[in-house]
């Protein structure tokens, strides 16, 4: 069959597959698509109409809902690509503003657009003044990402010349003021939480170097930012820039189909990645490591991690999407060694402790035949401990790299002529039809 892209994929004809319906002998033919990689689509869109029956799919393990040229995942063999950019190659050359307008526009920049395109985000950078006060409403123990979700959510009662979004150019706006103000929201956020004063964006500095000044310089002392620093910063959000249909994208997606402005859909993406499962998870592994201690309870901990009736579980091993090694923790693996030497704590606990577990785990005929390979979590944590970070700051970090892809996907998701409101089914399980009884006759 001929490849197509995505949006204009259509089954071509006799490819199809056949629903039998046992009860009344019916049979029913959907439409198969294809796109222009990865596992062929049963085309359901009319299958209530045309049968009276909805599929029943817990989680959307195995269900598309929307097409995207954004990114590509192949989860059996562990390829991760942007537009056609394998993950590796990215991570490698690419500065994030690079990879932020390629999500964005599907092409890597020019040298005159991409110096176009870093104009708007470093003067975007700047909040407005009175958001400042805004963070003085939480207690000074308020968990970074709970001031992230309020401050994100409140842009659009600053910034009301860019929430409507059937205009393209506000659209533009509003993505390039997220992606922008999205280092200076999670400084503050930081800042706010040691009680540090808060610090201003640089212009002559780039967007990994910029984060990290505003993050951990002080106002009685020049702050210098590491080479090493900068370029792991760098690729940790190149490496969390977008992940398919994730929960957190899929929320940003579903919050966008109701026609909520950028700043609130992107608010709820905050939100639903703050959950341990999913970017709380290098925060999980590293208090798991410290739960472990030592090489010598490694063994105790296998043992516990394979006990059904042990609530114990080994985070940062296996994938929902990856049943191969996760490119990304490939690529993290190596950054983790590059930063801990040039910061001169190569002989850092942690991680030999991770990478003897990881090893153990590797060989473990348990974990080989469930594939639970180690993912991106299982490292990052480590680097950013390394870099200063405290825990608190992890999901916080995931959520600052993360904006660029759910504006990207809400981008396209607006744009797309054939987008609805999203509205999952459900198969009820509750009580038929009853009737009222008044109080009085109630036993």
């Amino acid at each position: 069959m001929q490849q197509t892209s995505p949006k204009s994929a259509e089954a071509q004809a006799g490819d199809h597959v056949t629903l039998i319906d046992h009860a009344t002998g019916r049979q029913f033919d959907l439409p198969v698509l294809e796109g222009t990689d990865g596992p062929k689509v049963i085309d359901i869109r009319r299958l209530y109409r045309d049968t009276g029956y909805f599929t029943y799919d817990p989680g959307f393990t195995s269900t598309a809902s929307c097409d995207s040229r954004l990114t590509f995942i192949d989860g059996e063999v562990g390829i991760l690509r942007h537009h056609g950019y394998s993950i590796e190659d990215l991570a490698a050359n690419a500065r994030f503003v690079e990879v932020c307008y390629l999500l964005l526009h599907g092409e890597l920049p020019n040298k005159k657009e991409l110096d176009e395109f870093d104009h708007h985000i470093t003067y975007h950078t700047m909040l407005h003044e009175q958001l400042n006060y805004f963070y003085r409403g939480f207690r000074r123990d308020a968990h970074p990402m709970a001031i992230m979700v309020a401050v994100v959510g409140a842009l659009s009662a600053f910034y009301h010349d860019s929430t409507d979004i059937t205009d393209p150019y506000q659209r533009m706006v509003a993505t390039h003021r997220l992606i922008a103000k999205m280092p200076t929201i999670a400084a503050m956020a930081y800042k706010y939480s040691v009680g540090q004063p808060f610090v201003y964006p640089r212009n002559d500095l780039d967007y990994a170097e910029n984060f990290l000044r505003m993050t951990f310089a002080v106002p009685c002392e020049e702050y210098v930012v590491k080479p090493a620093v900068a370029r792991a910063m760098n690729r940790i959000l190149v490496l969390h820039a977008d992940h398919e249909q994730n929960a957190s994208t899929a929320t940003v997606r579903i919050a966008g189909s109701s026609a909520a402005n950028p700043f609130a859909c992107v608010a709820a993406g905050i939100a639903s990645l703050w959950g341990p499962a999913h970017g709380g998870a290098n925060e999980a592994v590293l208090n798991m490591l410290m739960q472990i201690g030592s090489k010598d309870r490694i063994s105790e901990f296998i043992k516990r991690a394979k006990d059904k009736n042990d609530p114990f579980r080994l985070m940062g091993f296996g994938h929902r999407v990856y049943k191969n090694y996760d490119p990304r923790a490939a690529v993290l693996r190596e950054s983790c060694h590059e930063v801990l030497n040039d910061l001169g704590v190569a002989d850092e606990p942690l991680l030999d402790l991770a990478m003897e577990l990881e090893r153990i785990a590797r060989e473990d005929e348990y974990f080989v035949e469930r594939k639970l390979f180690p993912n991106v979590d299982f490292y990052s944590g480590i680097t950013l401990k390394a870099m200063g970070f405290p825990t608190s700051m992890f999901t916080v970090l995931f959520a600052l790299a993360r904006s660029v892809g759910w504006v990207a996907q809400w981008k396209e998701m607006i744009e797309d002529p054939d987008q609805r409101i999203g509205r999952p089914r459900q198969l009820y399980l509750g009580e038929t039809a009853r009737t009222y009884v008044p109080l009085s006759e109630r036993g």
